[in-house]
């Protein structure tokens, strides 16, 4: 994701801008002799104008005011757009971890009989989102820059309508009581299903790419904002709102509660999203002058003349997209700095599941509450969250300025990271505080503390090394933060399953005491970074220029 810039290229990271010279230009006027000064929306000029002799005419946008540019649009429409995005973010956010407390739940009432592996099941309930979410952005990313915004947002929105449907309607068959030491097939169907819910999540994806389609470097900030707060707070609603539904009317209803909003959310983009991808909008304007022109030329008996949009670049498209799935590998295994940080912000993220797959049971088995106060004390996590992006929205840059003036005005990406440091280091103790407030049946007071501490740990670790990425890898910046998302997803996907398998062993209290000092030994990680990085930054060429 790249932030606070008006380079095409930047937004849309597989264009580069063709020149125009010794081509007539359509869709502006010129002053240049060797330009025609014609506009899309005038069909005369294409009529008036000389095709004798086929020649090349680029398309782009009046920079006086265009209607299809998106920049141009008005205020008001841009904001609708933005609070659909950040509605639809809020809602796939929702739909994940609604169904957290109730884990437990949807695989004993799948399950025709409890078996040993219903456990680990709940987990992997949980945890499989995030493997879809995983393979989402190497489609989804190169798709919307091949086929445009909104193509990708209805095909997202419809799989994730159409998974979310099949799994409210799964049911145990007789078939799944054959086997005790797996999990029944309606969980294994359940889970699937899950796993396609989380591919089809386009919002976190492409939400920064469209809010960058739309405003300027200096009209951003808000904008994203909303985009980025709209899931902590489905975050902080899902588990109370999912509890509070599922006492009443049953798990099922939470999923088809989530269909519904999702079924709402692609409603307004059916009634009111436009393209917001520049290239296929100009695409589109390139095949309706072709078109024109084609008739004219009929008519008068003259050669057609060529078309091409100011992005169009002559290469294979099938390579292009080949490249693009597999740049994010690339980038990932040829830079040492960012395969440490992968694994640094993966590990500390997946701590997150770790808690979440175990908090409710905590609740209900060691702290005996209802199952609606188990869901609202999942806000507390949130909580946390909310504080540390308040945190580094008012220091991250104040920091970064400072260390600047101290080094003469020389400014680096590890200038980002100090944050990230304090991060690293309270987690480990928030995360083992929280095993031994179990273990020992503390005050429900300081284990909600604990788990507010995860969360600001979480937000302080991982938003400075996101900032660190965008600077420190410049052009391959989205490529960069599409490894991280991965390694992230894979992580998260994996790790929180031996959460079961350690408590059986050790207990809450060491049990987490393990994963705190795993924690513990990565938490120096953004501090040697910090020291060292600028060298080792010089062994990659996608770092080499920061």
């Amino acid at each position: 994701m790249t932030l606070g810039t008006d380079n095409p290229a930047d937004t849309q990271p597989l264009l580069q801008n063709t020149t125009n010279q010794g081509y007539h230009n359509v869709g502006y006027s010129s002053t240049n002799d060797s330009t025609t000064s014609l506009t899309s929306r005038d069909t005369n000029s294409v009529t008036n104008h000389d095709t004798s002799t086929p020649e090349t005419i680029t398309v782009d946008f009046n920079p006086d005011g265009d209607p299809d540019n998106p920049l141009d649009w008005p205020t008001p429409f841009k904001w609708a757009i933005v609070s659909m995005l950040a509605f639809m973010a809020f809602t796939v956010t929702m739909s994940c971890i609604s169904l957290v407390p109730l884990a437990t739940t949807i695989v004993a009432d799948l399950s025709p009989s409890p078996t040993t592996t219903t456990s680990s099941a709940s987990v992997l309930l949980v945890t499989i989102w995030e493997l879809g979410e995983a393979a989402g952005p190497l489609l989804i990313a190169p798709l919307s820059e091949r086929l445009g915004r909104l193509p990708v947002f209805h095909g997202a929105h419809f799989l994730f309508i159409f998974s979310g449907i099949l799994a409210a309607t799964t049911t145990t068959t007789s078939s799944s009581s054959s086997s005790s030491s797996s999990p029944s097939g309606a969980v294994t169907r359940f889970i699937l299903l899950r796993m396609l819910s989380g591919l089809a999540v386009a919002a976190n994806v492409l939400n920064p790419a469209v809010v960058g389609d739309l405003f300027a470097r200096d009209e951003r900030g808000a904008a994203l904002s909303l985009t980025f707060l709209a899931p902590l707070v489905g975050g902080a609603l899902g588990p109370a709102v999912g509890s509070a539904v599922a006492e009443r009317w049953g798990w099922r209803a939470v999923v088809w509660m989530n269909v519904a909003l999702a079924a709402v959310g692609e409603g307004m983009f059916l009634v009111g999203f436009r393209e917001t991808y520049k290239v296929a909008i100009l695409r589109r304007r390139k095949e309706k002058l072709e078109v024109e022109a084609e008739k004219v030329a009929r008519a008068e008996g003259k050669g057609v003349p060529r078309f091409r949009t100011v992005f169009e670049q002559q290469e294979d498209r099938g390579g292009r997209l080949r490249d693009e799935i597999l740049r994010p590998a690339i980038v990932l295994c040829g830079s040492g700095v960012l395969m440490l940080l992968s694994l640094y912000g993966s590990v500390i993220f997946s701590y997150y599941y770790v808690y979440s797959t175990t908090f409710s049971t905590i609740l209900l088995e060691v702290y005996k509450l209802s199952p609606v106060t188990v869901g609202s004390c999942f806000c507390v996590f949130s909580a946390g969250s909310v504080l540390s992006v308040c945190i580094c929205n008012r220091f991250l840059d104040r920091i970064y300025r400072r260390m600047t003036f101290l080094h003469k005005g020389v400014g680096r990406p590890e200038f980002r990271l100090p944050l990230s440091v304090v991060g690293g280091f309270l987690m480990p103790l928030a995360v083992a505080t929280y095993g031994w407030a179990a273990q020992l049946r503390l005050s429900l007071l300081i284990l909600l503390f604990s788990v507010c501490a995860i969360g600001a740990a979480m937000m302080l670790a991982l938003i400075p090394v996101m900032a660190y990425v965008v600077d420190a890898f410049g052009l391959y910046a989205a490529s960069a933060m599409t490894g991280v998302i991965v390694t992230r997803c894979l992580m998260s996907t994996f790790l929180p399953l031996t959460t079961v398998p350690l408590i059986g062993m050790f207990g809450y209290g060491w049990a987490f005491t393990v994963f705190a000092v795993g924690s513990l030994l990565l938490a120096p990680i953004p501090l040697v970074m910090l020291r060292y990085g600028e060298r080792w930054r010089r062994f990659s060429r996608y770092t080499r220029e920061a």
